[in-house]
């Protein structure tokens, strides 16, 4: 028993995510014994729109705490199932089933990719002409990253653009936390303070009653003020992490990333042929992935085809000029796709939580709705003020068990805005404050698939990531609070 927790030579390491969150499953498996599940009465008001839930109508179970069983048959939750349960849960859209075939597709193209060392002779050559000082880089990267979160929702696509950046920036002298902070902590706060992203504030709106788009200029302004701050968050640990590498929290991690660099050697920073070719198509590529996204309203199944197909061409071409075998192509999407393997165990276990606690369905008996239900009282009463914040603090608690933007708006919407009404919060401050809840804890609860996903990319652990940003994730909340009192203040409609 000395020994847990404690590495080959003895020495004392953290808990591993997976340790975490079985013994989270643990707890909420044990409290499933105590809280009485319930539901919510809910009415269809209309073609069209979001199913409305009435405030008042919870019932709690007559036969009390449901309590899940150590081990369950018949598809009925229990403790040792729900790792199974998580994994098999969602569709092709949504996690885990969606992500976790994205996830392993996309590990599989990036793996042939990343063979060919296109990206790794690319990345020593550009460090031969610029010197190796691409730091003003840094704050452009992180605003079109954030306009991606604040338009079109850009969350799961930044995975593979972590793995593309991740060689790149160690290589330059940084860090493969940047990478995560220029890519996914930007699309965040973009998500956040978004005032027109499709997947979150419209269909909050929708389900509020307020007209797509309206209050645009507020949240504008507040995405502006926590893109400086992030951006400039952002520069100045990267200025860090290059005086000192040591210091970072991935140094250890990243170097696997170093010795890849190593491996390459000192000749190695001249395209060869076949090289541009592969630029190309892998520009070309990601043009069409845009182009997908913005327009056609792709997403995992289409992005994960797209992917691949830049895979296989990319790795057609290094056959085509000798760099690698054909069987080669098929050692490295396997290699590829192992290495994403650890990430998707992480999923489903996060999402088996939720089962456990009996699904996010407000119709359905489940814990979840309980203490929805009980977060809705202890608002009632408080001032509009206070009531804002709790607001915040209410959607980040609720963010944990369902991250899904358009799957929290429509939980918790419905009883938050009616309820705002109550307290002289406008919807339009309780629509905000769900955005902030949502979003800015997208950036460490390990329920996340894309947090999760993105991590894994980087090879960073959760635990060590998780440390790296609670403090900058309080001063977002803590801004995010200060925007709700002041859209409070001004009676903002």
């Amino acid at each position: 028993m000395s020994d847990l927790g404690k590495g080959t030579r003895g020495e004392r390491r953290p808990p591993d995510t997976l340790v975490l969150l079985l013994a989270l499953a643990a707890l909420l498996a044990l409290l499933t014994h105590v809280v009485t599940p319930g539901r919510f009465a809910s009415v269809e008001p209309g073609e069209g729109r979001q199913r409305v839930i009435a405030v008042d109508s919870y019932v709690a179970n007559a036969d009390g705490p449901q309590g899940v069983a150590l081990f369950a048959s018949g598809g009925q939750p229990g403790f040792l199932n729900a790792w199974f349960d998580g994994l098999v849960s969602g569709s092709r859209d949504g996690a885990a089933v969606g992500v976790v075939a994205f996830l392993l597709v996309l590990g599989g193209a990036f793996g042939i990719v990343l063979r060919t060392g296109v990206f790794d002779r690319s990345v020593l050559a550009l460090v031969r002409v610029t010197g190796a000082h691409p730091l003003a880089l840094f704050p452009v990267l992180f605003v079109l990253f954030s306009l991606g979160g604040a338009v079109f929702g850009m969350g799961e696509e930044t995975i593979p653009l972590v793995l593309l950046l991740a060689p790149i920036l160690v290589r330059l002298g940084y860090d493969s936390i940047s990478v995560v902070l220029v890519t996914f902590v930007a699309t965040q706060i973009g998500f956040a303070t978004s005032w027109m992203n499709p997947f979150s504030v419209v269909i909050a709106q929708g389900i509020a009653g307020l007209q797509p788009l309206s209050g645009a200029g507020l949240r504008i302004g507040i995405w502006a003020a926590f893109t400086a701050l992030g951006a400039a968050f952002t520069v100045w640990w990267a200025l860090r992490v290059r005086r000192r590498p040591e210091s970072s929290p991935a140094y250890a991690t990243d170097a696997w990333f170093r010795e890849r660099a190593r491996a390459i050697g000192g000749d190695e920073g001249r395209l060869e042929r076949g090289d541009l070719a592969m630029i190309g198509v892998f520009l070309a590529g990601m043009a069409w992935v845009v182009w997908g996204v913005t327009t056609q309203g792709y997403y995992l199944g289409e992005l994960a085809s797209q992917f691949l197909a830049i895979g296989l061409a990319i790795g057609a071409i290094a056959v085509a000029v000798g760099r690698l075998g054909v069987n080669e192509l098929a050692d490295a999407f396997r290699d590829g796709a192992q290495v994403m393997l650890p990430v998707v165990l992480v999923i489903g276990l996060a999402k088996g939580l939720v089962v456990l606690l009996g699904g996010t369905d407000p119709a359905t008996d489940s814990v979840l709705n309980t203490w929805l239900h009980g977060g809705a009282r202890l608002l009632g009463g408080m001032p509009a003020e206070i009531a804002a914040v709790a607001m915040l603090a209410f959607q980040s608690a609720i963010n944990f068990f369902v991250p899904s933007g358009s799957g929290q708006a429509a939980l918790t919407m419905p009883i938050l805005a009616p309820l705002g009404d109550l307290l002289g919060v406008t919807r339009q401050v309780a629509v905000l404050a769900f955005q902030l809840g949502d979003g800015l804890t997208n950036l460490i609860i390990p329920t996340s698939a894309m947090l999760m996903g993105v991590l894994g990319a980087a090879r960073i652990p959760w635990l060590a990531w998780a440390r790296f940003i609670v403090w900058p994730l309080g001063v977002l909340l803590a801004l995010g609070a200060v925007a709700l009192l002041v859209a409070v203040a001004i009676g903002w409609s």
